[in-house]
């Protein structure tokens, strides 16, 4: 009979979090999209990138026409004494208006036009970054989703194991009053209780930290969450080798795009500022009115229209050495850049050999765990039936129902651990996007 509850309780164990949950699960792509409205750090990655928006119009305004419109009026009191005394006294009082209009075009203006070169790029760079933040989120989720099961698988094994210990020490309990058993073994169950009964309050705890983490991200409190699947086996990632994710990683990374778009705008800065030293050409077009009174008694007040159109060369000389001295400051800047391009390249292939190891190493643990859970299983079993006839001891129960739980515990550890690395392995190539997570949904219970 305690043969058989030993093998209830450890078929329970698997479906505690995979059965035993409400039909309306939240599922990995709810909350990635929950986090997708939600999440205040990629809210911001959101705004900062509408803002980089407005690089390309602002660098084209330095190539369109500017237009400005003045307009004035006053009122004149004038005195006018002459030395000759002979002459009367002039005082005139009179209003004057004037409007003018404006046009200037930049013909040729070196900066400018590189300047407009450097808004196109730092779009292009705010895509890249905006991207990151977007695959950022997708791994934020995931990991917090599966921290969350993985919490609640620990603790529903601790519990598992809470209750057969407790079996155990009441059955020890029960032998000793009958002479069956020393007390030796009644304290040796009680400490093993005490021991899991800590690690249970731990458990909760963590379960508590981990829903925290998930609610930050997506701004209400933690539903319940939809579990892999009984059925899930991790399978290889595609293409199965390492190089092809290594090439991938080193030229479409979005760290390495981030860092080839810096190198391009750091480039551009050395020509803008040699393009001081180039002479400007501007085209112009002024129309002015303006209109007065008398200003001197017994004249008429007088109006005059004058149109002017023109063009206008501006050549620089000497500046006090600033110019050459920014060339210097940017070529300087784009050899860092140039450098930050080459560790970024060395990095993302070493974050891409790391991802699939990761994927490969994680799916060689599944199996070999999967294994492990069956055999402890039997052996528990073999041990519980050898207590029964006398050959093994409640330490030896005890020590095999440990081996199953921290069996059953690692294996839990590895899946998730295999899907976070895959996810790593994807993003390391920047290609995440959500119909991964559309991917890995196919893998959790329905």
């Amino acid at each position: 009979m305690l043969a058989m509850r030993y093998a209830f309780i450890n078929s329970v164990i698997g479906l505690m979090l995979l059965a035993g949950r409400p039909a309306a699960a939240a599922d990995l792509v709810d909350i990635y999209r929950q986090a997708l409205a939600s999440d205040p750090v990629y809210s911001a990655a959101r705004a900062s990138w509408q803002a980089a928006q407005e690089k390309l119009p602002q660098g084209l305004a330095g190539l369109l026409p500017q237009a400005s419109l003045s307009a004035s009026t006053q009122y004149n009191d004038r005195e006018l004494q002459f030395r000759d005394p002979t002459i009367a006294f002039n005082r005139n009082q009179y209003n004057s208006n004037s409007a003018s209009v404006s046009v200037t075009q930049p013909i040729y203006r070196k900066q400018n036009l590189v300047a407009y070169d450097q808004g196109k790029t730092q779009v292009a760079l705010s895509d890249a970054q905006f991207a990151v933040a977007g695959q950022d989120l997708i791994l934020r989720v995931s990991q917090a989703y599966f921290d969350v099961l993985l919490a609640l698988a620990n603790l529903s094994f601790t519990e598992a194991q809470k209750t057969a210990i407790g079996q155990q020490l009441e059955q020890a309990k029960r032998n000793f009053e009958v002479g069956n058993a020393t007390i030796t073994d009644t304290h040796e169950a009680q400490a093993r209780y005490d021991l899991v009964t800590a690690q249970e309050i731990a458990a909760r705890a963590d379960v508590d930290v981990k829903n925290r983490v998930l609610e930050q991200l997506i701004g209400r409190p933690a539903p319940v969450l939809a579990p892999p699947a009984k059925n899930f086996a991790p399978t290889p990632p595609t293409p199965n080798a390492m190089e092809p994710w290594v090439e991938r990683a080193r030229t479409t990374g979005l760290a390495v795009r981030i860092a080839q778009e810096n190198l391009t705008f750091f480039s551009q800065d050395v020509e803008r500022n040699r393009g001081a030293h180039h002479p400007t050409v501007d085209a112009y077009a002024t129309a002015t009115a303006f209109g007065s009174g008398p200003t001197n008694p017994g004249t008429a007040g007088t109006d005059l229209n004058s149109s002017v159109i023109g063009l206008q060369l501006a050549i620089p000389i000497y500046q006090g050495g600033i110019v050459n001295s920014r060339v210097r400051e940017a070529l300087a800047n784009e050899d860092k850049a140039r450098q930050d391009l080459e560790d970024a390249r060395r990095s993302a292939e070493l974050l891409a050999r790391q991802g699939y190891l990761g994927v490969t190493s994680s799916i060689a643990q599944v199996r070999a765990l999967e294994a492990a859970v069956v055999s402890n299983q039997s052996s528990l079993d073999s041990t519980i039936l050898g207590q029964q006839v006398g050959v093994r001891t409640q330490v030896d129960v005890l020590n095999a129902q440990q081996l199953l739980y921290s069996a059953q515990r690692d294996l839990a550890q590895a899946r998730y651990n295999y899907i976070a690395s895959l996810l790593r392995l994807i993003a390391s190539s920047g290609e995440l996007t959500e119909a991964d997570l559309q991917r890995i949904n196919s893998w959790l219970e329905k």
